[in-house]
């Protein structure tokens, strides 16, 4: 199953390290077949608010996307980044082509349903 690493970057300053990093982090990404999705383009904000830009990296499973997080060279050239940009970074494992919302609906409402007869709160 694909797993991504997602990144909502809020405050970005141009700074030389910067540069670095960005010219750096291709090459730690190759060892665990990380790609770039989406690389900081300004969103178009449908709802809400969205300050800052976000960074989208697709691996093949949650192992090679927390491996190549806890990197020597990743771990290396992060401060680079984390000096001169705050923001969110997290790893989620992504959903098949076969995904189904309807399923997880129907799985939502039969747990709700158990909670609901057991006085407990559905997770």
């Amino acid at each position: 199953m694909p797993a991504y690493g997602f990144a909502h970057l809020r405050s970005r300053r141009h700074h030389a390290d910067i540069v670095e990093y960005l010219e750096r982090i291709q090459a730690t990404l190759e060892p665990f077949a990380g790609r770039f999705v989406i690389h900081g383009p300004p969103a178009e904000v449908l709802e809400g608010a969205w300050p800052g830009s976000m960074v989208l990296i697709e691996f093949p499973g949650l192992a090679e996307a927390r491996a190549w997080y806890d990197s020597p060279p990743y771990q290396d050239i992060l401060p680079l980044r984390t000096d001169h940009i705050e923001g969110d970074v997290v790893v989620v494992e992504g959903v098949g082509p076969d995904y189904d919302p309807a399923e997880r609906a129907a799985r939502l409402r039969a747990e709700a349903e158990r909670a609901g007869r057991t006085g407990q709160r559905p997770e």
